[in-house]
């Protein structure tokens, strides 16, 4: 039915004079519940059904967006959008994307789970998460438990032809606590959240880990600043690769603003590295068989044993540099399609964590970071961090308020993914060791 309604405004657009048109329809349910201290504080239902249109005249286009879908403003919309659009400037990279194909079949991936948790099965579910984080010795207080559930339903259509649909669910539950007391507390967390409900991990792991996590960090103290191995907790390597993505972005490559736009088909990392996209990974957070411009998806190396393969690319951005979409748009109701990666991982490793750190002396483990210290001309990397002292190869007192910094070519260059990668958060990595970077302590 939703593509019908899409069909039908794209109608109205070519009656108002569109040359070319596409339309996206965002259904979206959810349920969330936050407890604290055995008090269920927050519970939130929301629905929502958010339309956006697209429409070219000649060189020129503009969007319009609505929060309803009913088709007696159709026309409306659709004039509004004309309207604009004959009144911008020329802009020849806009447009429909040529790769668009018919979707294919994506219930292989299996991205839509049955069951929906009602209200009570929820806070079950963050009163264990909570009460296990508050059962760790050393924690003293809690900013609660959560738990929460989401199911997202995407249509897209174009004057082309093209029309599909992709659906996706959301399981998800977390705890976070405070160890410690007066000036002396420390805070985490840990969360973990799936696309099908038995996948989750069990909410009193999640609440025990977060309260371990928590006590763990109480008594930090500052190294002496210098320049030492940096080992990146899985929590937070993957960082690292979304740091990669963002310089291999099309936008950023096409613009001149990505401090890796000169480095196709060079040697960024270690042989043996590899980090991949996969948007057909089964139950994948961020998996379709199409994107948000109807160009099929597949499975791809941006590095591949070490070197640069591709850029991510949407339609605007191939076309600025002359290339095919890579099938990696992505958008929202409101805006145009932009390259976004999916399901990011850098492959794992052969040595273990505890091989990786074996031969540090003095370093760092990194567990938390905070700030966004990157200059995307340069690569220069500075950020703050929180973590361990790595003694001896094995994991020592805990440490606060450092900044680690380096470039991130040079890190690329020297870091080792470590054996134990995961797919929890849609961009993943394995433990990653980087030598040679600054740390600013004492």
């Amino acid at each position: 039915m939703s593509l019908e309604l899409l069909a039908d405004l794209l109608g109205a657009a070519r009656k108002a004079g569109a040359d070319r048109a596409d339309a996206i329809l965002v259904a979206r349910t959810s349920l969330s519940v936050e407890r604290r201290l055995g008090t269920t504080e927050t519970l939130e239902r929301s629905e929502s059904r958010d339309l956006g249109l697209r429409v070219f005249t000649g060189a020129r286009s503009a969007i319009v967006s609505a929060t309803s879908a009913d088709p007696a403003r159709f026309a409306e919309l659709a004039e509004r959008a004309l309207a604009m659009a004959r009144v911008v400037p020329d802009d020849a990279l806009a447009d429909l994307c040529a790769d668009a194909a018919p979707p294919e079949d994506s219930s292989g991936l299996d991205l839509v789970d049955d069951a929906e948790p009602d209200v009570d099965a929820l806070v079950a579910r963050a009163e264990t998460a909570e009460k296990a984080a508050l059962g760790v010795r050393g924690v003293t207080n809690s900013e609660g438990g959560s738990a929460g559930f989401g199911r997202t339903e995407m249509f897209l259509a174009t004057s082309a032809g093209f029309a599909g649909r992709t659906a996706r669910s959301y399981h998800s539950h977390s705890a976070s606590v405070i160890a410690g007391a007066g000036t002396a507390m420390q805070r985490d967390y840990d969360y973990h959240g799936a696309t099908h409900l038995a996948d989750l991990d069990d909410p009193a792991a999640i609440g025990h880990s977060a309260g371990e996590r928590a006590v763990s960090r109480l008594n930090p103290t500052r190294p002496k600043t210098g320049r030492m191995p940096v080992v990146y907790d899985p929590r937070v390597s993957n960082s690292l690769v979304g740091h990669l993505s963002g310089a291999i972005n099309g936008a950023s490559v096409a613009r001149g603003t990505s401090y890796l736009k000169d480095r196709m088909g060079e040697q960024l990392f270690r042989r043996g590295v590899f980090i991949h996209d996969d948007p057909r990974r089964v139950r994948g957070s961020r998996s379709g068989t199409f994107d948000a411009e109807g160009v099929p998806t597949r499975p791809r190396a941006f590095i591949e044993d070490g070197v640069l393969t591709s850029w991510v690319l949407d339609g605007r951005s191939a076309r600025q540099l002359s290339l095919r979409s890579t099938g990696h748009a992505s958008r929202g109701t409101g805006g145009p399609p932009s390259p976004s990666a999916t399901n990011l991982s850098m492959a794992a490793g052969e040595p273990s964590p505890a091989e990786l750190m074996a031969d540090i002396g003095e370093g760092v483990y990194v567990t938390e970071l905070i700030g966004m210290g990157i200059n995307g001309l340069t690569g220069d990397y500075s950020r703050g961090a929180a973590g361990f002292m790595i003694r001896g190869g094995a994991l020592a007192e805990p440490v606060a308020e450092i900044t680690i910094a380096g470039n991130l070519i040079d890190m690329f260059a020297v870091l080792q993914p470590a054996n134990d990668l995961r797919f929890r958060r849609g961009t993943d990595a394995p433990t990653i060791r980087v030598d040679g970077m600054t740390v600013a302590g004492a």
